[in-house]
């Protein structure tokens, strides 16, 4: 390669390194696999050797991970929290060996695995924690001090008053949280983390650190940054002493002294990774006695007396012997693959999600074929590619009708899903009864997630108007529920037949038909029985309401099991109508559209919002010409400048509470 080509294959590189590592430490949303991003870094090096004049000092192969971001304070790291260089092959180790031998020919080694999380600082004065930053680009990270504070497993006070300590550690999520997680994140409509790593250093980063506690990370601490008081001379006997103070150090560290013992130690972590709680992605290799890491010294970018090696994905051919078509808690038809079983990555994998019908068309996936699976994140088995297609196979077809139900599927414009749109099909049971019972909806207070699965369970519910036949004798035989518990859930469920009209038309989970759109249609239509009768273009032509969500409505009071639905909440005594309003309803921000951005200091947006609605006015999520007023409290963002940039009025929440006077 000419130094011209050369110069622009850097730049593309460069390039793509670029929008990868932002998507990846900045957004937790990566798009390749750290292995393709590992080789496309491992390219950017070769050039950058062969023609040093091309390295810039922006270039990803001179930057320790990601940015700091602005949500939080920015903390200067007295002592660089500095990154590894990584080896893909038991050469490359041989050859960090040698280097390291070159300055200290005897030298022991520890081996430690490398958990795949977010690295942070933790500092300590007198024994007691107090501040926590994340590692940023090595040299200023954030304070995350509060959401540190809630993963159980970061001792608030050590167990020996040290002067200061600071340590390195890597915040994670266990594997089966991740899993957990990801089961939640569908009940409720949410993107999904991509794997565990992307999962912790979302949570770690939330500006409500009661979501953080929520997310049930940990953290392994393997690494003292700075110390006082207190001499130490070894890596292992840090390890120790950071064990007596209380942290949560590695399962297993060992020392060395021989690079073919050292190599046969990376192995057996390899070949167990698998069956870990922790996600691990390699092992790390730390030259032991401190005097000879001042030896050896470091670059600019990474320490010479450490190295990472990074394990390459596993994959493994097999072959597909049935797509299995499962729905989901929100209607989405997923095909997962049944397979030959296979030793993946220290598990056997017999099933993996084929995603959805572009996936499946994409790779051209057909029963009988051979194909090539791995674990993204070393957890989740994926399928990489098609190896062979079995003769005489014929391309395969999504079904037209719901397996569970058999309603007819649904795609929408822009969606790559088919979906189930039967708000009563069984499979979609636990995720309608949450939404059904949640405060904005029904209220019904007591009847949780835990006590929800309990009535499906024993086949107690398998709708939402069967809550109004539940009684006590039935209810204290459920785990934890005694008889003063049944009797206030009881109430609460005969109390939420008196809710007002809209609340009842959001509870029954129609698609595009939130809160504020319940509201709308109800004050169109005051009842029931007009709302069935109504036709699709007076819902339409309803003040507020899109497209997208006049036909959801509409089609969704079409459907025959709709009707019986709500015959049968009339039956029970469920209120089907608007409560009579007054006649000198205060209509002060009629027409009047207002968008909220930021933290006020005494309502939350939801409060403000029903506070401008109950008033006549409209609450918006975006910004444009049309918009009256933009109410900004602390932190606002994008929506602050385009309201600047467009001349729309900008108001404090004083100025908002002197408009209510």
């Amino acid at each position: 390669m000419d130094l011209e080509n050369a110069r622009k294959s850097a730049e593309e590189l460069r390039k793509k390194l670029n929008y990868h590592a932002k998507k990846y430490y900045e957004e937790d949303n990566p798009e390749i696999t750290d292995y393709e991003y590992d080789m496309m870094l491992r390219e950017l090096e070769g050039i950058e050797l062969a023609y040093p004049e091309l390295v810039t000092e922006d270039s990803p192969t001179q930057r320790v991970g990601g940015a700091a971001l602005n949500k939080f304070t920015p903390v200067t790291h007295e002592v660089p929290m500095e990154s590894l260089h990584d080896s893909f092959s038991e050469e490359e180790l041989f050859d960090f060996d040698r280097k390291v031998r070159e300055v200290v020919p005897k030298v022991s080694y520890v081996v430690e695995p490398k958990f795949d999380g977010l690295s942070v600082s933790l500092e300590y004065r007198n024994g007691i924690f107090v501040r926590g930053s994340t590692r940023g680009d090595g040299s200023v990270g954030e304070d995350v001090t509060e959401n540190l504070r809630t993963i159980k497993t970061i001792p608030k006070k050590l167990t020996r008053a040290v002067p200061f300590l600071e340590v390195r550690g890597e915040v994670y999520m266990s594997n089966e949280s991740f899993l957990k997680l990801l089961e939640r994140q569908e009940l409720n409509e949410e993107k999904p983390f991509k794997n565990p790593r992307n999962a912790a250093a979302g949570s770690l980063r939330q500006k409500d650190s009661r979501i953080t506690a929520q997310r049930e990370l940990d953290i392994y601490v393997f690494n003292i940054q700075q110390i006082e008081g207190v001499v130490l001379n070894t890596h292992k006997e840090s390890l120790d002493y950071l064990t007596e103070l209380g942290f949560h150090t590695p399962p297993f560290y060992n020392c060395y002294d021989d690079m073919d013992d050292v190599v046969k130690e990376i192995q057996r972590i390899g070949e167990q990774r698998g069956g870990f709680s922790f996600p691990v992605d390699g092992a790390v290799i730390k030259v032991n006695a401190f005097h000879d890491r001042e030896l050896i010294g470091s670059t600019s970018k990474f320490p010479k007396w450490a190295e990472a090696f990074k394990y390459p994905p596993e994959e493994k051919e097999t072959a597909l012997l049935d797509i299995e078509i499962n729905v989901g808690r929100t209607g989405v038809l997923t095909p997962t693959g049944l397979f030959e079983p296979v030793l993946l990555a220290g598990t056997t994998v017999s099933r993996a999600t084929l995603h959805n019908e572009d996936f499946i068309k994409e790779k051209d996936i057909r029963i009988g074929d051979t194909v090539v699976l791995r674990k993204a994140g070393e957890i989740i088995p994926e399928v990489v590619s098609v190896k062979a297609h079995k003769p005489d196979s014929k391309p395969y077809q999504m079904p037209e009708h719901c397996p569970s139900c058999g309603s007819k599927v649904q795609r929408e414009p822009g969606e790559a899903a088919l979906r189930c749109d039967n708000t009563q099909c069984p499979a979609q049971l636990l995720r309608h009864l949450i939404h059904f019972v949640s405060r904005d909806a029904m209220d019904m207070e007591g009847l949780g997630p835990a006590v929800l699965e309990q009535l499906v369970a024993h086949q107690l519910v398998s709708s939402p108007v069967d809550l109004y036949s539940l009684n006590k004798e039935a209810l204290v035989d459920l785990e934890r529920m005694g008889e003063k518990s049944a009797e206030n859930l009881l109430n609460a469920v005969e109390k939420s037949k008196g809710n007002d009209f809209y609340r009842f038309i959001y509870a029954l989970g129609i698609r595009h038909i939130g809160l504020r759109a319940a509201k709308l249609l109800t004050q169109r239509f005051p009842t029931i029985d007009q709302i069935l009768k109504a036709p699709p273009e007076e819902i339409a032509a309803i003040d507020g309401f899109g497209q997208i969500m006049a036909e959801s409505a509409a089609y969704y009071f079409s459907l025959p099991e709709t009707r019986k639905l709500i015959d049968s909440f009339r039956t029970k005594g469920v209120n089907l109508e608007s409560f009579e309003k007054e006649e000198s309803k205060d209509l002060r921000f009629s027409g009047k559209t207002f968008v909220l951005t930021g933290a006020l200091p005494t309502y939350t947006r939801a409060e403000a919002g029903k506070m401008i609605e109950d008033r006549g006015g409209k609450v918006s999520s975006s910004v444009s010409k049309k918009t009256s007023f933009v109410l900004a409290g602390e932190e606002a963002g994008s929506k602050l400048t385009k309201a600047q940039k467009l001349g729309v009025p900008i108001i404090s929440e004083e100025e908002f509470l002197a408009m209510l006077q």
